[in-house]
């Protein structure tokens, strides 16, 4: 064995490095894997323990220091409108509890209810926070005002990893195939009576007292069909009020139903602010106005959304008479409306209404009641008859069969008026929606005289009655 006393000799940077190399280089796929491994346990540790971790988009976690494989709350932004909800859906990990940030921006009162669970209302432009427990199942939540649902304002709440169909509003064409159905052919129930068409005169008083009562009543609308409608003192139309220029009507509302109702008429020059106010259930308010114009005018609520209180049964009529309107033999009153039907028994379909898609119309509220029930005329006798269109989207035009209009006043002024140089007749009467006026005429024989709306698809469809002269 020999041992070499040669000093050591000094090696370059290049050659230590390829030196190096000759000894990891077979060694680099197992760094390789462990650093890798070492990230991944990096990114799985930050993973869970990492806060304000967002679970979907809109959605952030929330808590800290939650053990491995717990689920953190999730926290969402939404925002309320008339007859919205914004985003309608979002997405909810399993057993996450949920926690909602809620921003009325509409012009009413609106919740957000999960199931239709009891929420307080959030009024326009408040805000709330809701919380719901660990979520395990697609579900559904809704505004609770009546109709609001079925108009669109429902929230779909998605579980991940659940199929249920959470988005499965109750809107559109599932809506109208739950819907309550008029069969032309039925009749009404033996003991049924119609609205009384018959105009009682003014009663000459100055001051007009009247307390008007919200009230919310299943009513007929239609043979064997119920609606649950939102009414002035227990019909719709409401009462009908009568009086002359100049006079005093002191109306007392009374909010005696569960959501927030007003009363606007149109007879009236007054603040909208003050006396058409929205009032909550349990208030009131005494509405008063001087009558300056003759005319036959329209009243309605109107809380928004307006045409959901008024197409679901809020309207009625004043008359105010014109200076030195002549005696007649019979006065009579006949109001259309429009029938937008909800599913038996509930309230008529928002959805339809903002569609124009009707299921019917009637004169003072009944489908074709005075097929049923005939008003009854005398021979010869003098009828004036008083009309009001407070259907929320349809024309009226008022035509009665066999005769001819020898007077017509629309809008407070005589179109025609009986005995003028031009010995003139009218056949139709026209009114677009809230405007009224009146006809007179005689039937001169015996027989059934038909008055319809002559805009066709409603002739057909309950707006028809009939004339009986015996």
């Amino acid at each position: 064995m020999s041992v070499s006393t040669d000093p050591p000799r000094a090696t370059s940077p290049a050659g230590a490095w390829r030196s190096l190399a000759r000894v990891v280089n077979p060694l680099l796929p197992w760094i390789g894997a462990a650093v890798a491994l070492g990230l991944l346990v990096g990114f799985v540790v930050v993973g869970v323990f990492k806060p304000d971790t967002a679970f979907s988009s809109g959605a952030y976690a929330g808590g800290t220091g939650a053990a491995a494989g717990a689920v953190a709350d999730v926290k969402f932004d939404i925002e309320l409108g008339d007859l919205y909800v914004k985003p309608s859906s979002i997405d909810v990990p399993r057993g996450a509890k949920v926690v909602l940030n809620v921003v009325n921006k509409g012009a009413m009162d609106h919740s957000l209810a999960l199931e239709g669970r009891d929420e307080p209302m959030i009024k326009p432009g408040g805000s709330t926070t809701i919380n719901w427990d660990a979520l395990t199942k697609s579900t559904q939540a809704w505004c609770t005002v009546p109709g609001h649902k079925a108009a669109g304002m429902v929230l779909a709440v998605n579980v991940q990893g659940d199929t249920a169909a959470a988005a499965d509003h109750t809107t559109g064409a599932a809506a109208a195939s739950n819907s309550a159905k008029i069969d032309a052919n039925a009749k009404p129930a033996a003991g049924w009576k119609a609205y009384d068409p018959i105009l009682k005169p003014a009663d000459g008083n100055k001051v007009h007292e009247i307390e008007m009562r919200v009230k919310e009543s299943k009513i007929e609308v239609a043979p064997g069909v119920q609606q649950n409608l939102w009414t002035f003192n227990g019909t719709a139309p409401g009462p009908v009020l009568r009086g002359k220029v100049g006079d005093i009507f002191r109306v007392k509302l009374v909010n005696d139903g569960t959501m927030n109702h007003s009363i606007d008429f149109h007879a009236s020059k007054v603040s909208p602010d003050v006396e058409m106010r929205s009032i909550k259930p349990g208030e009131s308010l005494v509405y008063e106005f001087k009558a300056e114009y003759a005319g036959v005018f329209t009243y309605h609520c109107g809380a928004a959304p307006m045409i959901h209180h008024m197409g679901n049964g809020m309207f009625g009529a004043v008359i105010v008479d014109p200076p030195n309107l002549p005696k007649v033999d019979k006065e009579i009153v006949l109001i259309q409306s429009e029938l937008y039907l909800g599913p038996n028994g509930e309230v008529q379909d928002l959805t339809k209404m903002l569609a124009n898609d009707s299921d019917g119309a009637a004169f003072n509220g009944y489908f074709n009641q005075y097929a049923f029930q005939p008003i009854e005329v005398k021979r010869g006798e003098r009828v004036r008859a008083w009309v009001v269109n407070a259907a929320i989207n349809d024309e009226l035009a008022f035509h009665t069969v066999g005769t001819i209009f020898d007077t017509v006043w629309k809008e407070g002024n005589y179109q025609l008026k009986r005995g003028g140089p031009d010995h003139g007749g009218s056949q139709t009467l026209d009114l677009s929606p809230t405007q009224g006026g009146f006809v007179e005429f005689t039937l001169d024989a015996p027989g059934n005289y038909t008055f319809v709306n002559h805009e066709m698809r409603n002739l057909s469809r309950g707006a028809a009655g009939v004339f009986s002269v015996k």
